[in-house]
């Protein structure tokens, strides 16, 4: 059998292939941005544009009312920097940071043990995810009645013989331990499935191996499991510390913002609609952002991305 080859074939045959019309060329360049019309325009709309608004008013007085606003420069940022109450809030974060550490201890507790073949672990799973389904405000007011005097704790608790007259929402520290906690419940659930799914892309075979090896569980885990989730737990992490600097739905609910648990977020809103300070309130949400990108670009750095080849 003989092959051919373009310096054997003739220059008659090999003709060049018939050029392509400039419309097609034009459709199918355009093609792909027309499917990509609609949600470019509901990004840009939803969320470019009222970040530039905000920006725009940061440097404004406008109480969000008035149809005059007059440009201020820095003020409000030097106001924001100069006034220390403004960020003492974020010690209140403390709370929620360790909350991301025990979410995601537990998280990863419950992703490793579920990815082995026991019985009812579908049931468990659905268990482990239903809270990341009910919406915030929801799970705000039913830990609201369940967490005040003679709710629901109090009333579990009694049943195995423990009677507290102790306000679980009365102090700055068992208030914000009990919001923290709420976060817990609520978001375990979605970083459970992230880990799960990326236990779940490992390879079987590695297993079989280890197994032949006499490698137990603890040691399929730190040496197949740990080291092929690693991404997704930096991904984890760089969420879940976003997530405590910027916690709202919770406190706001079920405390207001009240006996020391006001977040930066809360502090935020109570600015704009509360004392009509929208300009303040826009420049406190621009250091948010800021904040937020600093310590995603710092994590980041810390623990780049490492590509995972176990096989």
């Amino acid at each position: 059998m003989t092959y051919t080859t373009a310096k054997n074939v003739p220059a008659a045959q090999r003709a060049e292939a018939p050029a392509v019309p400039a419309h097609r060329r034009a459709r199918r360049y355009l093609t792909p941005w027309l499917f990509l019309l609609a949600p470019l325009a509901l990004l840009v709309t939803f969320t470019y544009a009222p970040i530039v608004n905000m920006l725009a008013y940061s440097f404004t007085d406008w109480d969000g009312v008035s149809p005059e606003l007059h440009y201020t420069g820095a003020h409000n940022y030097a106001e924001i920097f100069t006034r220390p109450d403004l960020f003492e809030v974020f010690l209140v974060s403390g709370y929620y940071l360790a909350a991301s550490a025990v979410q995601i201890v537990l998280a990863l507790y419950f992703a490793t043990v579920l990815s082995f073949d026991i019985r009812f672990r579908n049931f468990f799973k659905g268990v482990l995810f239903f809270p990341s389904l009910i919406n915030g405000v929801a799970i705000g007011f039913v830990f609201l009645y369940f967490f005040q005097d003679g709710g629901t704790l109090d009333s579990v608790l009694a049943l195995f013989g423990v009677r507290t007259h102790h306000a679980w929402l009365g102090t700055p520290v068992s208030a914000n331990v009990s919001l923290a906690g709420v976060s817990v419940w609520r978001y375990l659930g979605l970083n459970f499935v992230l880990f799960l799914g990326a236990i779940q892309s490992i390879p079987g075979e590695l297993y079989e191996a280890a197994e032949l090896d006499g490698a137990g569980r603890w040691q399929q885990f730190r040496h197949i499991i740990a080291p092929g989730i690693r991404p997704v737990v930096t991904l984890t992490v760089i969420l879940s510390v976003s997530g405590s600097l910027s916690v709202f739905e919770v406190p706001y609910i079920m405390t207001g913002g009240a006996t020391g648990t006001e977040t930066f977020v809360t502090q935020t809103v109570k600015l704009a609609f509360q004392y009509n300070k929208t300009g303040l309130a826009s420049a406190a949400a621009v250091v948010l952002l800021l904040i937020v990108l600093a310590v995603t670009w710092l994590q980041r750095r810390l623990v780049p991305d490492e590509r995972v080849d176990l096989v």
